[in-house]
């Protein structure tokens, strides 16, 4: 069970199952919010920042770099009063692919000033993780480099007055009620039961016998409804760096949060103090190494998290062990090989994102060149690597000048376990089969039409979506042509995508775009 190294980048990971693998799925276009037209210039704030479904799936929440949330709903398992669930029990399929609508949006976070540090504090959505629901309302934690907020979006009824105190039929004047005198009657009754045994004077007027008909009690309905967010705590001002995660115990009544240096434990209900988990801070700080990158709550295992370093580890962590987690349980990294180190290798061996697979049996990391599973049972190597873009190893030195090799890429593991994906430059993602056996490496692009492939010559390259939708541009680089006629650009980059948890559905962001498909 070797980890598999291809060109192609396929991988064969004892992952799943027995047999023979799946066939490559064949990915669709389903939708897609915020498209921007060819040549449109993209405002820095609406470039979305963190994508994440809730775990049925029939929500959607995204972040951008303004501070807002904006979440989707699921639209095709409601029809005809059906619930998606209930089809399951049966036989009936469904045959249609999901489908989102735009439900709500709110500002999540503003930005802020640290006077202390004198630190501008950016209002950017770094990391969506929604939590347990409740009496239908919707709960989610959102964070910027700072401050994590816990959010609940509810329905509320929205009360008007649909009748007022006045019949317009009997007003007269400028909101003066005409007199209306009832007889047959041994006592003055008034319109809503009671009776008066003395008439006040209004104006040294007599009030009119049996009061005044037209004066009605307003009627309250409640007839439609609307979304509110309502923030209902923050934990902040415990962390000192940029907080890079965070993630939900499985126990719903704790997550954890970490920076470049710490791992905090927070209790959902308690927001004013947070337990210090896991402290790679040396005593000198120019003995520092490494730093965290990303980390996780397993799955299932309220005990157990991962987190990873920017050498390329992995480290897991039993919180049963000790109260601070310096020691790890298990240790997973994969050796050097011999004479292939270079100015690069510490830099794109750092892991931008880690995942562990619905089971909790592996765990997914992305570094700058690849992918890798791991088993947890085994911490010798990863048991599976994917060459994501190995065609940019020549440029790396292109990649260091211009930044890019210090991009995030985020990961993503379907329901099934069977296929990973991720993203790449000129708004491509790839999807790798991990069953054993599988050689499935599917390149798409963030487009209507993902199956397009880029196939250019390199005398006279053409112009593709990606590179004529450009966004934040870094210096003057352009589009390049590798050898094999394939477009690349670093300034279009799919950072961010995230794996429906029960069907073959992914939603990636490009730029302010997001792109859902479907197989």
């Amino acid at each position: 069970m070797n980890g598999v190294d291809g060109g192609g980048g396929s991988g064969g990971g004892e992952v799943s199952g027995v047999g023979p693998p799946p066939s490559p799925l064949e990915w669709k276009f389903s939708q897609v919010f915020g498209e921007r037209a060819a040549g449109e210039e993209v405002q820095e704030v609406d470039i979305i920042s963190a994508i994440e479904f809730d775990k049925t799936g029939d929500h959607l929440a995204t972040g951008d770099r303004g501070g807002r949330v904006v979440l989707f709903e699921r639209t095709d398992t409601k029809d005809h009063g059906v619930n998606r669930r209930d089809l399951e029990r049966t036989d009936y399929p469904i045959s249609r692919h999901p489908e989102f609508r735009y439900k709500t949006e709110f500002q999540s976070h503003e930005p802020e000033f640290d006077y202390l540090k004198s630190l501008e504090i950016e209002e950017k959505i770094n990391k969506i993780r929604w939590c347990q629901t409740a009496n239908s309302a919707l709960f989610l934690l959102s964070t910027n480099d700072k401050t994590i907020k816990f959010w609940k979006v509810q329905e509320k009824k929205v009360k008007k007055i649909a009748d007022m105190n006045v019949d317009p039929s009997k007003a007269a004047g400028n909101g003066s009620v005409a007199s209306s005198s009832v007889s047959g009657s041994s006592k003055p009754y008034l319109v809503n039961g009671g009776y008066l045994d003395k008439l006040p004077n209004i104006n040294n007027e007599s009030f009119p016998a049996g009061g005044i008909a037209s004066l009605r009690l307003p009627v309250v309905t409640s007839n439609e409804t609307s979304l509110v967010a309502r923030c209902r705590r923050v934990y902040a001002h415990a962390h000192d760096y940029h907080i890079n995660s965070i993630s939900n115990n499985s126990d719903g009544e704790t997550f954890i949060s970490a920076d470049d240096l710490r791992v905090n434990l927070w209790n959902l209900e308690i927001s004013n103090q947070s337990f210090n988990i896991v402290d790679v801070k040396p005593q000198n700080m120019e003995d520092l190494t490494e730093v965290i990158t990303s980390a996780e709550f397993h799955p299932s295992h309220c005990n157990t998290l991962a987190y990873s370093s920017s050498k390329g580890s992995i480290r897991l962590i039993d919180l049963r062990q000790s109260a601070l987690c310096d020691s790890h349980a298990k240790l997973f990294e994969e050796q050097e090989a011999p004479g292939s180190r270079s100015f690069f290798t510490e830099i794109i061996a750092s892991i931008s994102d880690i995942k562990f697979a619905k089971d909790g049996r592996y765990i997914l990391s992305r570094d700058y060149m690849t992918l890798k599973l791991w088993d947890i049972n085994m911490d010798s190597g990863p048991v599976a690597t994917f060459q994501v873009h190995e065609y940019l190893r020549p440029k790396l030195c292109d990649l260091y000048e211009n930044d890019s090799i210090f991009d995030k890429f985020e990961c993503c593991l379907s329901g099934d376990g069977q296929r990973v994906a991720t993203g790449s430059y000129s708004n491509l993602f790839r999807v790798f089969g991990c069953a054993p056996g599988s050689t499935e490496a599917t390149t798409l692009e963030a487009s209507k039409n993902p199956m397009r492939r880029q196939v250019q010559t390199p005398s006279r390259p053409s112009r593709s979506l990606s590179s004529i939708t450009r966004v934040v541009r870094r210096g003057s680089e352009s589009p390049g042509v590798d050898s094999n006629g394939n477009s690349f650009d670093f300034t279009t980059k799919l950072l961010h995508l995230a794996w429906h948890p029960s069907e073959n559905s992914i939603a990636c962001a490009a730029a302010n775009s997001l792109y859902m498909y479907y197989a």
